[in-house]
């Protein structure tokens, strides 16, 4: 585990330090896009901190090559060539799209490329961890494979809205990864204990860790297409590395849950990006658009309009993304599973009332208003006004020190 935190701390390193390059540059020769009308930012922000993830991540793999810990790895380069291959090619359209505003066919037909690219060099999902079933053919393995990381990478890519929620909720998601898959590697692979599963997991911890300083409210760096694709792409690669090659035959037939495991908890940490892409999709498609349109109705959205504030709605994702990862991690750590799901169910009750409530301070507020002399009405809980803006504009909250006109003051 250390030489994996070796390569997290190289790739945070290198990470950090370019992204202070290119936050510099980006102001000096003005490298930053027009605000857009579903951006939540209010002052141009440069869109190349994919640029800086990516020189980290390949520094990393650089510098594990070089480490005798890591010739397991590397014994078959093919699968980390096309890997940090296909992560340059993702990057480059990332970073077109972030300038000029690609067309979703074109960012679409890039991330089908790259995904070929690491099918084609082994990383596939050559069978699933139930029972050791094995996936119908060579063609459907590297056509479910390729579908499987356009998936990820488009999911991935979706949440990105607000400062420092990818980077954030990808930190969070592969740290319970990385401690999944090593583990799970001890049990399979005793003599060895590293693999390009836990490799991918660290060096994506070390990026996101590198670049979260400059991306953190208010974001002065964001990671843009380039890099929440190039995330995306190596969450999706990673995960496929331990469901395709891990055998649950060897953890023993007792271990029933624990064999679930390398399937289930790879969307576990998945879950938030997968279902805000899901809903999009669905949303989007009722409407008679492309599943690809933009729009400001993400699950970030929503959470600012039901009154959080920006770090708010990012740390409550935050909270969900940790409740659903280290629950189904402690179903493979920790006996007996009643434990683990305890932990499930407190944590969702607790996100939960964490999300709603604004929605209950909102009703108390009205109820307070409607309690009061029809002169002394604050207009924003008075349905029958035309009532302005009384939010914070900077934190997005109610504010409840500022004394509201009266309708008398209004007219």
């Amino acid at each position: 585990m250390l030489m994996l935190i070796l390569m997290a701390f190289v790739s945070a390193v290198v990470t950090f330090i370019f992204s202070f390059v290119i936050y510099r540059l980006s102001h000096k020769y003005r490298l930053y896009p027009a605000i857009r009308e579903r951006d939540v930012h209010t002052k141009p922000t440069p869109r190349l901190g994919g640029i800086a993830m990516f020189l980290g991540i390949l520094v990393a793999f650089l510098v594990a090559g070089q480490l005798p810990f890591f010739d397991i790895v590397f014994a078959n380069p093919g699968p980390a060539s096309a890997i940090v291959g296909a992560a340059f090619l993702i990057v480059i359209v990332g970073v077109a799209d972030d300038i000029w505003d690609l067309d979703w066919t074109i960012k679409l037909a890039a991330q089908l490329l790259v995904a070929g690219l690491v099918a084609w060099q082994g990383v596939q999902i050559l069978s699933l961890p139930i029972g050791g079933i094995t996936v119908g053919s060579p063609a459907m393995s590297f056509i479910l494979t390729i579908l499987t990381i356009v998936l990820v990478m488009n999911a991935i890519n979706f949440i990105d809205g607000l400062d420092g929620l990818v980077a954030g909720v990808a930190l969070i998601s592969n740290g319970v990864f990385l401690i999944y898959s090593y583990l799970l590697a001890r049990e399979t692979s005793p003599s060895n204990y590293f693999n390009l599963a836990s490799l991918i997991a660290a060096i994506i911890v070390g990026a996101c860790a590198g670049f979260l300083p400059f991306n953190w409210h208010r974001a002065r760096l964001f990671m843009g297409d380039a890099g929440s694709m190039l995330v995306g792409l190596l969450m999706a690669t990673g995960a496929i590395a331990v469901t395709g090659q891990i055998d649950p035959a060897t953890l023993g037939r007792s271990e029933l849950l624990p064999a679930f495991l390398p399937i289930i908890l790879p969307f576990a940490i998945l879950l938030l990006p997968l279902a805000d892409f899901s809903l999009a999709v669905l949303r989007r498609l009722r409407a008679g658009k492309s599943p690809f349109t933009a729009d400001r109705k993400h699950l970030h959205h929503r959470l600012l309009d039901m009154g959080h504030s920006h770090l708010q709605a990012v740390l409550i994702l935050y909270s969900w993304t940790s409740v659903v990862s280290v629950g189904f991690l402690l179903f493979f750590i920790v006996k007996p599973y009643g434990f683990a799901i305890v932990f499930l169910l407190v944590g969702a009750v607790v996100c939960t009332f964490l999300t709603l409530a604004p929605l209950t301070r909102r009703q108390r507020l009205e109820r307070r208003s409607q309690e009061t002399s029809d002169d002394e009405v604050p207009p924003a809980f008075d349905p029958l006004d035309a009532a302005s803006d009384t939010f914070d504009a900077d934190s997005n909250t109610f504010d409840d020190d500022i004394p509201l006109p009266s309708k008398k003051d209004i007219l």
